[in-house]
């Protein structure tokens, strides 16, 4: 009985995980992409705004954008929650930096000019794993909108 419970904890080892290790960018990118799916409509503005954002923020080409944010896409879909792509940000970023996730999160919401209740829930539950607090959530918020 003991084997096949180690058998069954060695399949799970053996796995390889959906991001790669220091990935920064795909896990900024599936946050992204996140809050663009959150509304459940795809918004030919929140698609535009997301290209430039990935190409601005990372100083992308048109295919790197494409291939970062198919990948992106890939692992979101095998992910159960956001903790890889947060764990990530908070590795690598400072306070500062993950503020201004934060307010790349709320300028893709504001693509579309309304800010639908799924998207704003799914901005605060990252915020909460990037441990940004609430004053800066709120800031970040305002200073999407200018």
């Amino acid at each position: 009985m003991f084997k096949q419970i180690k058998q069954l904890f060695a399949v799970f080892d053996d796995q390889e995980p959906s991001i790669e290790p220091d990935d920064l960018k795909t896990a900024v990118a599936a946050l992204l992409i996140e809050v663009m799916r959150a509304d459940t409509k795809l918004d030919h503005n929140e698609q535009h705004t997301l290209t430039v954002t990935l190409k601005k923020y990372f100083n992308l080409t048109d295919s790197e954008v494409e291939e970062l944010t198919t990948n992106a896409a890939n692992s979101l879909d095998g992910s159960i929650d956001y903790f890889q792509f947060s764990k990530q940000i908070n590795e690598h970023c400072s306070a500062a930096q993950r503020i201004e996730i934060i307010e790349l999160l709320w300028r893709l919401a504001y693509a579309d000019n309304e800010i639908d209740p799924q998207e704003d829930y799914v901005i605060r539950k990252i915020a909460g794993l990037l441990y940004v607090t609430h004053v800066d959530f709120i800031a970040a918020k305002i200073a999407a909108t200018k």
